[in-house]
């Protein structure tokens, strides 16, 4: 019986030790995966929606040498009376609104600076589609209609093995995937844990084998299907998404300071919502959308381009908010009115027609709520038509 005791507690000694050993061996990929698990907690998602690079692994982006592109500041204005407590209602933690080109009201809470660097989630989506615009227009992408294997082979044989580029702009690849964030393991959480222990978004990508609807036949927000422009992109041009962020549109936008990109383990970005950028470099991009492209005189992202993406064209059903390119178009808009929309309450809305530009963050723990997406364009609109 000694015997028996005396080689069990080895046993368990020698297990503690393994497992020790493990855990120092894996000490990074563990903290990123706590990481994950307590990232919107609500003691903590605050602070971690302006410290991602210490959560991830990351890569910055070079803003370039040219000096940043001051936003000019117009006549304060007076938001609705309905503000302050949409404020505090949704968590907003910053709120910036331009107006012909002119901040008129620019404001931070619950303790973050303008000086943040706030994750995007899939705001990051309408960063990508204006860097395929502009590789289109580079001649380095045939046509929205090619096959995404012509450019990403590696994806023969997967669930997107069928789909064309305008598909996955689209949102309507027809790839089975659920995209329930409330769902331990429902694919989009098992994408981030994959992001959180150094994981291969491309091999999570061609690992995706199920379709659920013809391409084309059915739009499904599937937010797997941005990685898969990105894969495009990266095929067609032989470059890097962050490489090519830095020399189009944030070097030549003069974006107050450098962004980054959360990454995966082999350093691809997280294109789907990885991007980290200050809430006036937001609202820069989102006026240089309204301006039709157009930044100081310079041509961006091509006006076409812009007119298409940001244009209802998903089989979206007729009742609910429409998609263009990797931005929405809400129900009843105007021409000239869309927006880029990231969980927890991230969004740049514009109104061309009404010369409005509003950029803001949140940390809305009940953005999935029925109506609440409704509320808060209903908001811009209120503010949009108040100036």
């Amino acid at each position: 019986m000694r015997k028996f005791i005396k080689y069990s507690v080895r046993g368990i000694l020698l297990l503690a030790v393994i497992l020790a050993a493990v855990a120092f061996w894996k000490r990074e990929q563990l903290t990123r995966l706590m990481a994950v698990n307590s990232l919107f907690s609500q003691e903590k998602i605050v602070n971690n929606f302006s410290n991602m690079d210490t959560l991830f692994l990351t890569r910055p982006l070079d803003r370039g040498d040219g000096e940043v592109s001051t936003l000019p500041t117009g006549n304060a204005a007076t938001l609705p009376d309905a503000t302050d407590d949409w404020i505090k209602t949704r968590s907003v933690t910053s709120l910036l609104v331009m107006k012909d080109g002119m901040i008129v009201a620019e404001d931070y809470f619950l303790d973050t600076t303008p000086d943040d660097r706030r994750i995007s989630w899939s705001v990051a989506k309408s960063f990508l589609s204006a860097l395929f615009g502009i590789v289109m227009a580079e001649g380095q992408i045939a046509s929205l209609d090619d096959p995404v294997t012509k450019y990403a082979p590696t994806l023969a044989g997967s669930a997107y093995d069928g789909a064309t580029i305008r598909n996955v702009l689209n949102m309507s690849s027809g790839v089975r995937f659920n995209e329930d964030y409330l769902d331990f393991n429902s694919d989009i959480n098992r994408m981030g844990r994959v992001i959180a222990l150094g994981g291969t978004m491309d091999g999570f990508t061609t690992g995706q084998s199920e379709t659920q609807y013809t391409p084309g036949d059915k739009w499904q927000y599937v937010s797997i299907d941005t990685h898969v422009i990105g894969m495009v992109i990266r095929g067609a041009t032989g470059r890097s998404i962050p490489e090519l962020l830095e020399e189009k549109i944030i070097a030549p936008l003069g974006f107050k300071a450098a962004p980054y990109y959360i990454t995966d383990g082999e350093g691809v970005a997280f294109v789907l919502g990885g991007l980290n950028v200050t809430t006036r470099d937001y609202a820069r991009f989102g006026q240089m959308f309204l301006n039709g492209g157009r930044w100081n005189g310079a041509q961006i992202v091509p006006e076409d381009w812009v007119n298409a993406s940001t244009r209802a064209s998903a089989p979206t059903a007729a009742d609910r908010i429409s998609y263009g390119f990797q931005w929405w178009v809400p129900k009843g808009a105007i021409e000239g009115e869309y927006l880029a929309r990231g969980i927890y309450g991230q969004y740049i809305y514009v109104n061309q027609p009404l010369g409005v530009v509003i950029a803001t963050t949140a940390t809305d723990k009940k953005f999935r709520e029925a109506g609440i997406s409704d509320q808060n364009i209903a908001m811009f609109r209120l503010i949009a038509q108040s100036l």
